[in-house]
């Protein structure tokens, strides 16, 4: 007789306006162990940061963020976050999981020499928010010293912003790579995206970017005095293919291997550790969460009146 599996009640709010909770990597791996039920009485409540629906609910809620902000465990059982944090009910799982398989970028077969004949363009960037005068500034004075084609909506020198990033990239041989902001584990698409189109990110954001990725596959920033030396070294590079190859040749993650916390099985443990929680909480916990609620419209009150 086939083993019945478990129900679980979901219910996903405040995510991005384009999400798909079907696709969304914490339904699927559920899905592998638990019959998924949504409800709009949930026993898990998945949320981010795009809206405040999450406040009303007093059941188990889990905290996912691609953005630059701090999990609150006091408005959650458990987040999947950027940070690099010592609390047990943070996991990090940063947003370049989500773009593609990271097992493209372990032990590849390069010709490094043919990847850079196929390479027939200087550098790009692809932007659409404007809001970080730092990656501002170093795109605006870069281009005075050497042409910069930009396709995103910011500063687009191109015609019209490109419909596939990674198809727009992967002739060039540099990216400029910046995120929009600098914290220790904060680190996007914008890496990863490059690498996998085997061009050399020129990288700036996460201080502490070498604990995912390989310092010799890309230009980081933060190891230059100032982007004046950034730039000089990248036109230096751009002169010299040996160099150049240096860097392409290179595997693209730290150890050329994906992180233990980045693999499906150590995701889904997690995943199966808050749904134990969520049936063996106490007595008190059960309190703590019918309260919450109470506490979060407090917060999200308090942060409305502060930004008006």
């Amino acid at each position: 007789m086939a083993k019945v599996a478990p129900i679980i009640k979901v219910k996903y709010v405040d995510f991005w306006p384009d999400f798909n909770q079907s696709n969304f990597i914490f339904n699927k791996l559920l899905a592998q162990k638990y019959e998924l039920i949504d409800s709009d009485e949930p026993d898990l409540l998945f949320y981010s940061t795009f809206g405040d629906l999450n406040i009303q609910y007093a059941c188990t809620k889990v905290f996912y963020t691609g953005e630059n902000v701090r999990p609150d465990f006091r408005a959650c059982d458990y987040a999947f976050s950027f940070d690099y944090s010592t609390n047990p009910r943070n996991y990090r799982l940063p947003l370049y999981f989500l773009y593609d398989d990271l097992n493209k970028l372990v032990n590849r077969k390069k010709d490094a020499k043919a990847i850079l004949s196929q390479k027939n363009k200087f550098c790009c960037f692809i932007v659409s928010n404007p809001k970080s005068s730092i990656r501002n500034n170093f795109f605006t004075n870069f281009s005075k010293l050497k042409h910069i084609d930009s396709g995103g909506i910011l500063f687009n020198n191109i015609g019209a912003p490109v419909e596939n990033k990674r198809l727009f990239i992967k002739n060039y041989k540099f990216v400029i790579a910046f995120e929009n902001d600098s914290y220790p584990g904060y680190t996007t698409e914008k890496i990863f995206e490059p690498l996998l189109e085997n061009c050399v990110p020129i990288y700036w954001g996460n201080p502490i970017i070498e604990k995912d990725f390989n310092p010799k596959s890309f230009i980081n920033c933060h190891d230059f005095n100032s982007f004046e030396a950034v730039m000089e070294h990248i036109l230096m590079i751009d002169s010299d293919d040996e160099k150049y190859i240096e860097y392409i040749s290179q595997p693209a993650l730290k150890d050329n291997k994906i992180n233990e916390l980045l693999k499906e099985e150590t995701i889904l443990k997690r995943l199966e550790e808050i749904v134990s929680y969520h049936f063996k909480k106490s007595f008190l916990q059960k309190v703590f969460q019918k309260l919450r609620p109470i506490y979060c419209s407090l917060k999200t009150l308090h942060i409305k009146k502060i930004k008006s």
